[in-house]
């Protein structure tokens, strides 16, 4: 217990911001990635924590949906 009282001051902040930028971004990701059936990158995303950036280049680069392919509604 001694270890956490010798921590940085900053670090509780850089957590909480970490937490508040990766959060949004991977839920973004995480439902593009199930709407358009990328089981591979849904699984990568959920596991790996990357601070948002797999998740940044799932979203506008790889999450296009291709053309001629109507979205299901379940």
């Amino acid at each position: 217990m001694d270890q956490l009282s010798s921590l940085p001051t900053w670090m509780p902040l850089f957590v909480v911001l970490s937490i508040a930028w990766t959060l949004p971004w991977k839920g973004v990701a995480l439902w593009k990635s199930a709407r358009n059936k990328h089981l591979i990158w849904f699984i990568v995303m959920l596991v790996v924590n990357t601070l948002a950036i797999l998740e940044i280049i799932y979203i506008f680069g790889f999450s296009k949906k291709k053309p001629g392919v109507k979205p299901t509604i379940v």
